[in-house]
């Protein structure tokens, strides 16, 4: 799946609309998740990657310090709490 620009409002809805319509055809496969080309994540947007990361547990792909950042916030493993 890959995501590309702001994941803002809308845009995260229709992300989760995408997600759940795709979910149910995964089975035995591996979700990839491509961040390279998105360049903006609100709050919702990092809702809606960290309960993608736990149900599907999938290989994030980013390229750049931003990207990998949207990255560790899907998985949890970025060690910058909220409000630092």
């Amino acid at each position: 799946m890959k995501l590309e620009g702001r994941m803002v409002g809308p845009w995260v809805a229709e992300c989760q609309r995408a997600w759940l319509a795709l979910e149910p055809s995964l089975s035995a496969k591996k979700l990839a998740l491509d961040l390279r080309g998105v360049i903006f994540v609100d709050e919702s947007g990092v809702q809606l990657l960290q309960r993608m990361y736990r149900a599907t547990q999938p290989e994030i792909f980013a390229n750049s310090p931003l990207t990998k950042h949207f990255a560790e916030l899907a998985t949890g493993t970025t060690k910058y709490g909220k409000g630092d």
